[in-house]
């Protein structure tokens, strides 16, 4: 079985696991019957990619030179231009993967963020909903920043083609400027996904503690946290062979 398929069936057994979940709660159907009581869940290869700081750097001076310069056209990167010229891009997609790589926030949650969502005077964003439900994400200065700075189009802080229309929707993806930032920066292998992952890793390496990460994450079950459990044990690892971490017994 290949590895899609393996998650595919993953994800089809706890869908129908949550289904009747919810169903023998509300006593649509009776307790006992759930079809994937007790099923196996094929195991998972994790996928996690941690971006260096010479990667997070090189992707952050692509991103200024998208949105300043531009960045050269060619096949697949944008729509209705002659490959070759040079394209700014929207600095409402440059905004929405710095404040990615900044709270360590989902994708949706943040294309899909509402300015009355954003309470910039508390430093915060106050999901109504989200994959774990209701859920507030903390915003470092230089986040808030960026929201400030752009122009309110809409309903949504990141504008997508509708903004402001009548039938507004949100952004749908990143999934043109991601690809061509990565490529200009020469950065190869990195999922947008990554970045919550890579966001985990520098809170880990600041000596933040599994909770707390788990906390700004919006982890609802602690044991998701306990994936990035390697990290804290390096970081740990790392501060004892540091110079400044060693102490003479006589003092």
């Amino acid at each position: 079985m290949t590895r899609e398929a393996r998650i595919s069936a993953n994800r089809a057994i706890k869908l129908v696991s949550a289904a009747y979940g919810w169903g023998s709660r509300h006593g649509h159907v009776p307790e006992g019957t759930n079809p994937a009581s007790g099923a196996k869940l094929n195991e998972e290869e994790g996928r996690e990619r941690y971006l260096t700081t010479a990667e997070l750097l090189a992707i952050g001076n692509a991103m200024i030179e998208a949105e300043t310069v531009g960045l050269p056209v060619e096949a697949g990167d944008a729509k209705h231009a002659p490959v070759g010229q040079l394209v700014k891009m929207s600095p409402y997609a440059t905004a929405a993967i710095r404040i990615l790589m900044l709270t360590g926030a989902r994708l949706r949650e943040i294309l899909h963020l509402r300015w009355d969502e954003a309470d910039l005077d508390r430093g915060v964003l106050r999901l109504p909903d989200s994959k774990t439900g209701r859920k507030t994400i903390y915003l470092p200065a230089a986040a808030i920043d960026i929201i400030k700075g752009l122009t309110k189009l809409g309903a949504f802080v990141i504008a997508g083609e509708s903004a402001g229309t009548k039938n507004e929707k949100p952004r749908a993806d990143l999934k043109r400027p991601w690809a061509a930032i990565c490529k200009r920066a020469g950065v190869t292998g990195v999922r947008i996904h990554d970045l919550r992952h890579s966001f985990a890793s520098v809170g880990i390496g600041d000596q933040m503690g599994l909770p707390v990460i788990g906390t700004l994450l919006g982890h609802a079950d602690p044991s998701t946290t306990n994936r990035y459990a390697h990290l804290a044990d390096e970081a740990a690892r790392r501060a004892r062979l540091r110079p400044s971490a060693v102490r003479s017994p006589l003092r």
